[in-house]
């Protein structure tokens, strides 16, 4: 089974389950995002030569299934304060944390929101439209590099494609959501690409400086949790910010 098949039966498994939890929010949910927290800890710190099964990898495992819980139960001040401390464990350690944290928490507190299952479906969805576009331009035109020093395989030409996508698939659910075709929803699904691009490229100099091809070996031709989810880990809190300025409508109304 070559590299291809093998991304389009996982994507065909992860997709529907990812839909059905959204679609039921609730505890479905919740363990789904702080199963994800976990995992990009784990993955992440063994990245960085943390052993995971000592004391120290336990408590960094710890760190973000408490926070999620307590996140879950709506006490958002304990949660962040808990986000913030993890720089006890040292600059080199918090990182994994600092990600998995600030991305599902944006992912809990999203969903949670008078209009969370189009608003989380819509940063999903957005960063998919991005990504998926992205590689299709990139190999159908080709051109110049985005970031050769790097990520060597991705084009200017594939990062408009997948702006673009992105911005339709961004007006295409300000549509579906009964508030019609508009440009403030276009231009959010246009920010969330350029964000899900830019945490794409941070996860690549973060593996590039640690000279391995991928996180882990998690998921069938996709590596690992952070090959898969670094683009959602920077358009979650992204939107998260964007839904804190729109106030109670969707957040993709603040440009309006």
């Amino acid at each position: 089974m070559t590299e291809l098949q093998k991304r389009i039966l996982s994507s065909l498994v992860i997709v529907p389950v990812v839909l059905l939890c959204l679609w039921f929010g609730g505890w479905a949910y919740r363990v789904l995002v702080l199963l994800v927290m976990v995992g990009i800890v784990w993955e992440g710190e063994t990245l960085l030569g943390q052993p995971m099964k000592s004391l120290r990898g336990a408590l960094l495992l710890l760190w973000p299934l408490c926070g999620g819980l307590i996140a879950i139960k709506g006490q958002w001040f304990a949660a962040f304060y808990l986000l913030v401390s993890s720089v006890l464990f040292g600059r080199r350690a918090c990182g994994p944390v600092l990600v998995a944290m600030l991305g599902g928490f944006s992912l809990l507190w999203l969903r949670g929101r008078p209009d969370g299952f189009l608003e989380t479906f819509f940063v999903i969805f957005a960063v998919i439209a991005s990504d998926s576009c992205a590689y299709a331009t990139g190999r159908l035109i080709g051109g110049p590099k985005l970031a050769p020093a790097i990520s060597p395989g991705k084009t200017i030409s594939g990062s408009l494609g997948g702006i673009v996508g992105a911005v339709i698939l961004g007006g295409l659910v300000g549509h579906w959501s009964g508030h019609g075709w508009s440009f403030s929803a276009c231009l959010t699904g246009g920010v969330i690409a350029v964000a899900a691009q830019a945490g794409d490229l941070l996860e690549s100099a973060f593996k590039r400086r640690l000279g391995v091809k991928d996180s882990g070996r998690l998921i069938p031709g996709h590596g690992g949790l952070l090959d898969r989810l670094d683009a959602l880990l920077l358009a979650a809190p992204v939107a998260a910010i964007l839904a804190l300025m729109a106030g109670e409508g969707p957040f993709w109304q603040l440009f309006r």
